[in-house]
């Protein structure tokens, strides 16, 4: 089976098909047999030694609380603690290695989508239905600052790494940066190049990556305004990174992961066997690099080999759809939420 995968890119001054890159990329064939995937210590191939026994699939903690659906939840930096969110319009602190609920913030007016904290725990950043990204203070509870600017629902936020800028997606079809340090309330930035939803948001300390439902996976570089576009033919409502940051990895809605380099925008794998088709569910790479997870629809966990794509591991972890993953930066333990109103803590 062969796959045409497109990518062109714009520069700064808007030009389209500047450059246009074709490839068919051969499928069929295992992933292990390409150069970069093979040989050596510190190679692709080296990593994805282990089994499904290394994988977190022993539930350590229930974590509940939220009236309704839980629809993100998030490690803070070090993986001490994390942050949900959901329908209730609620924020919830935990402490998910001992399943202890810390504190609850409350502001928003309709559901909560997304939310991110900063490195060094003081402020996160939170956005939903009502339009608007929320700037806290994490000790106090106190909303420092609303951003307001999108034009309908916002589906994701992330923090730059200097912690100075909030980057968020919405269903108005744009990307828009926040100053956190301004008093202002408008956008540094505006991105809105997207042909539909934009569902989900990656940075880097030069790049702003975004998916969206119309089917591309979009590279902004901020030094020299230039844009990227990876066309995959499907719906994006989720992208992640993988941890040595060459591959961006996109959650379809025709229940199908898919594995880009970045470099090149090569479609380097597939995965599937979950059922995605109606619901933004995130996915993500474990933090070695070893295998890709995410969930599905009917309240499962697959893991998937990184290389050849296969099911290591898949099990029943909710009652109804998952709706987040998430993965510890350093040790075998995994976040889920789901539609059912829990966060369940996950460890070896």
């Amino acid at each position: 089976m062969f796959r045409f995968t497109g990518r062109y890119i714009l520069d700064r001054t808007g030009n389209s098909a500047l450059v246009w890159l074709g490839r068919c990329v051969r499928l069929c064939a295992p992933l292990r047999e390409a150069g970069r995937l093979r040989g050596g210590a510190g190679s692709w191939e080296s990593m994805t030694s282990g089994g499904a026994a290394e994988l977190p699939q022993q539930e350590a903690h229930v974590l509940k609380g939220h009236e309704g659906a839980v629809l993100a939840v998030r490690f803070n930096g070090d993986g001490n603690y994390c942050l949900s969110c959901g329908k209730d319009r609620t924020l919830r602190l935990w402490n998910p290695h001992r399943g202890i609920h810390i504190k609850t913030y409350k502001s928003h007016g309709r559901e909560i989508r997304d939310v991110h904290v900063t490195s060094d725990n003081a402020k996160l950043c939170s956005c939903g239905g009502d339009r608007q990204i929320f700037y806290w203070d994490v000790s106090t509870g106190r909303v420092i600052r609303k951003f307001r600017g999108h034009d309908s629902e916002v589906n994701a936020v992330k923090f730059n790494a200097y912690d100075s800028v909030v980057v968020s997606a919405g269903y108005d079809q744009s990307v828009r940066a926040w100053d956190c340090r301004s008093h202002s309330t408008e956008p540094i930035q505006i991105i809105n190049t997207f042909q539909d939803s934009v569902m989900s948001v990656c940075l880097t300390k030069t790049e702003i990556i975004a998916g969206s439902v119309d089917g591309t996976v979009r590279t902004f570089d901020i030094r020299i305004g230039r844009e990227i576009v990876d066309t995959l033919g499907q719906s994006v409502n989720c992208i992640s990174l993988s941890n040595d940051g060459n591959c961006v990895l996109a959650s379809c809605l025709d229940s199908t992961l898919r594995l880009l380099d970045r470099t090149t925008g090569e479609l380097l794998q597939e995965y599937k066997g979950h059922a995605c088709k109606s619901y933004k569910m995130d996915c993500c790479l474990t933090n070695t690099d070893a295998h890709v997870t995410g969930g599905s629809e009917d309240g499962s966990i697959f893991f998937w080999d990184l290389v050849d794509a296969s099911v290591v591991s898949s099990f029943k972890a909710h009652r109804s759809v998952v709706t987040s993953v998430n993965y510890h930066p350093k040790e075998c333990c995994m976040l889920t939420s789901s539609v059912d109103g829990t966060v369940r803590v996950w460890k070896q």
